[in-house]
């Protein structure tokens, strides 16, 4: 009778292997925890703050432009009695130089003027018609019969006011030809009025004591009364 015996058979290692694959080992775990060390110090930390731009931007200052020099204003129709005064445009800062041995008058600064005089010590002409603002005394009516109503418009029953403009003389009459009609509310009470203020007295206006020509506005009512 055969009988088989199987014998386990180990592998043996020398000495000086194991310790080259111990060597092997240690040095591989050695490099992955100086990896991992390396890595972790050098993480760049994360940045969770919003960015802000703080680019700084400088402007040039524009250079503004002067205004160019104004006009003296100067009327167009220069009103008659009226000295028309041109405004310099260049206000002068110095003082005029002061002549010591010029001999002072008190009376000069006073403040009166001349007699019958105005601005530039001319007397006021009675051939010049003035602005009824510009006189001391303003013409007043003193006499003049009551405006004709026209019928037609009487019977229409239309009235208003009428405002003429006209020069009143220096003997208190006015001057036909200077009459004009400013506003009225229908043609047809023009004539009668011009008929009417030419018949019309007036106390002169005057100026400086002395009686001048004037232009006046005339209000003239035409009214109907109940009866």
């Amino acid at each position: 009778m055969l009988i088989l015996t199987l014998l386990e058979s180990r592998r043996k290692l020398s000495g000086k292997r194991t310790f080259g694959i111990g060597a092997a080992s240690l040095a591989t775990h050695t490099a992955l925890i100086a990896g991992a060390v390396y890595a972790t110090l050098h993480a760049a930390p994360s940045d969770t703050h919003v960015l802000m731009d703080t680019t700084v931007v400088l402007l040039a200052p524009q250079e503004q432009q002067k205004p160019a020099a104004s006009q003296p204003v100067q009327m167009v129709d220069a009103l008659k009695g009226f000295q028309t005064v041109t405004v310099p445009a260049q206000i002068p800062t110095d003082l005029p130089p002061v002549d010591l041995e010029q001999h002072f008058n008190p009376k000069d600064y006073s403040g009166v003027g001349v007699e019958g005089g105005r601005a530039n010590g001319i007397a006021p002409s009675a051939s010049e018609a003035y602005a009824e603002a510009l006189v001391d005394e303003k013409p007043t009516l003193l006499s003049a019969p009551p405006p004709l109503y026209p019928p037609l418009l009487k019977l229409a029953g239309i009235q208003g006011r009428v405002i003429l403009r006209a020069i009143v003389d220096t003997t208190g009459r006015v001057e036909p030809a200077s009459v004009q009609i400013v506003q009225s509310p229908n043609p047809a009470f023009d004539l009668p009025t011009k008929q009417w203020v030419i018949k019309a007295l007036f106390r002169p206006a005057r100026l400086r004591g002395q009686v001048v020509r004037v232009f006046i506005n005339l209000p003239v009512d035409y009214a109907l009364t109940k009866g």
